[in-house]
């Protein structure tokens, strides 16, 4: 008996742990690319998603316009290259990891930005659900408060 309880508390680490083929856990492969995005490393980011990654932005978000977007590049391109050019600022604060079952990892946060053109500020709560697959990113969405960015826009 002692042997099953063994083997089966094994099995369940195991289903749940999600450690990729190099024995780095998911949590820490997404802890990684926010740590890269925050000190602008973008490159590092990109580097961390698989090359036919399929990214969504929440609807209702100006970015979802794209949406899905295919690879990093498009994501680059869509997303991240946007950002930087509305934006004076634009940090992800409180970040929470959440390890799931199924490669899934759930991150909860905020943004606090500051826009260009009008000076506007917002601080939301977020969240990214993210998919990973043999240590790189396969898959990504984003919820998001769309109605406070909206809002922050339209100032």
């Amino acid at each position: 008996m002692k042997k099953m309880i063994s083997l089966k508390a094994l099995c369940m680490v195991m289903l749940f742990a999600s450690v990729d083929m190099m024995g780095q856990s998911n949590v820490k492969i997404i802890e990684g690319l926010y740590a890269a995005f925050a000190v602008g490393d973008i490159p590092k980011v990109l580097a961390g998603l698989d090359e036919k990654v399929v990214w969504n932005e929440a609807e209702g978000n100006k970015y979802a316009d794209g949406n899905p977007y295919i690879g990093p590049e498009a994501v680059l391109n869509g997303v991240f290259a946007r950002i930087g050019a509305e934006h004076e600022y634009f940090k992800l604060a409180d970040i929470q990891l959440h390890e799931m079952a199924n490669n899934k990892v759930l991150s909860t946060l905020r943004y606090q930005a500051k826009l260009k053109s009008n000076g506007a500020t917002y601080d939301v709560q977020v969240a990214h659900l993210w998919t990973l697959k043999d240590g790189k990113v396969i898959a990504f969405q984003q919820y998001l408060d769309t109605k406070k960015v909206a809002e922050a826009m339209a100032k």
